[in-house]
């Protein structure tokens, strides 16, 4: 069997649900071929340079124009219509991607980002024979538009909300399967947690905050570790800084009144997240997802507008998650929440939430499908 993995560099989080897929799949089907493609591989350097730094620049310096942009497009007969002139004009990268998934053959197309999506309901009505399986497996707890094609065999969702949004949207019930966010088996793995402690030198006797910068290493992450020693509260914190070298050395070289342990990009976040009493991190679904899977609830620092913002209010409506949208507010609330019952009862609800196994309930079903 052959099956591809398209996604695109838009934000680590598609890139690590592909990995998980493409991780979950060969240990079911060792034999089969699996290859992931990034489509930022077909773009022209300029137009790379606009897609992969621009969302990232938009979040950073101007996120309510991303949450407008968000909105204003989450419409599925604007999408249509989008499609429509896209399809007009063409492009070189959609046809190089046309080429590559012809001379690939796969049987299955696993989409973890809405644009292979698009391009495949491009492609599919001219097949020759039978089309592959189109897959879209969505990447957030709010289902967008754009995710969405009439061409799309089977969709895989976070939760009953997304699969709910997609309904109501026209999709039919057998299309859409609430298998959780696609996530690496590791994150259903025994972990020790006393020898994660030891390598990191954290204290058993003291709560761990774990803050996370994303793999980008962005967000207001030195102005949250000030706030945090306002805290009498005596407690420990690790901190990811993801990519960001200048970020990791700024704050591994500042003072701080409580413990700090400060990394760069880690590969056993896994371990890391296990360890943690409480997340303090942008609420990203594929974090998110880790998070839920290892039963850990999450504090939230001022969203971003579009699909943070929906992702928060899932988790709040579930009782995983506190929030706030000033850092001046973090010490109070937290120093409120570490020990309490209110944090114990969000552990509950984390963990209720959870799809540890979310990567291999994808490709069962594919499999299932493709008989």
């Amino acid at each position: 069997m052959r099956i591809l993995l398209a996604t695109i560099t838009a934000g680590a989080g598609h890139l690590q649900a592909a990995a998980a897929l493409h991780e979950s799949w060969l240990q079911a089907r060792p034999q089969d071929v699996v290859q992931r493609l990034d489509l930022l591989t077909f773009f022209s350097p300029l137009h790379k340079k606009i897609y992969s730094d621009g969302y990232v620049k938009l979040i950073a310096h101007a996120p309510e124009l991303w949450g407008l942009v968000f909105n204003k497009t989450d419409n599925p007969r604007l999408v249509q219509k989008l499609a429509r002139w896209k399809n007009a004009i063409g492009s070189n990268s959609s046809r190089l991607f046309a080429r590559l998934v012809k001379q690939f053959a796969p049987d299955a197309v696993l989409c973890t980002h809405y644009l292979p999506v698009e391009l495949l309901g491009r492609l599919r009505k001219k097949w020759p024979g039978p089309p592959p399986l189109t897959v879209s497996i969505i990447t957030d707890f709010e289902a967008h538009a754009l995710w969405m094609d009439a061409n799309v065999d089977l969709y895989c969702v976070a939760a009953e909300e997304t699969k709910a949004r997609l309904l109501a949207r026209g999709a039919a019930a057998a299309q859409v399967l609430a298998t959780g966010i696609p996530i690496s088996a590791k994150f259903s793995s025994r972990i020790d947690a006393a020898a994660v402690r030891k390598e990191h030198g954290l204290r058993d006797d003291l709560p761990i905050l774990l803050v996370l910068s994303g793999g980008f290493g962005m967000g207001p992450v030195a102005q949250i570790l000030a706030a945090l020693d306002q805290i009498e509260r005596p407690l420990q914190t690790l901190v990811v800084a993801g990519r960001n070298d200048r970020l990791r050395r700024d704050l591994a070289a500042a003072d701080r009144r409580h413990p700090t342990r400060v990394l760069g990009f880690v590969t056993n976040m896994h371990e890391l997240m296990a360890v943690a009493d409480l997340l303090i991190t942008k609420p990203g679904g594929l974090t998110t997802s880790e998070a839920l899977a290892l039963g850990k609830p999450l504090f939230i620092l001022n969203p971003i507008p579009g699909q943070e913002a929906a992702n928060s209010d899932f988790l709040l409506e579930h009782g995983a998650a506190a929030k706030v949208n000033r850092v001046e507010d973090l010490p109070f609330r937290i120093e409120q929440l570490l020990g309490s019952k209110k944090l114990v009862e969000m552990a509950k609800a984390a963990k209720a939430l959870g799809r540890p196994r979310s990567a291999e309930a994808v490709c069962r079903e594919v499999l299932k499908r493709l008989g």
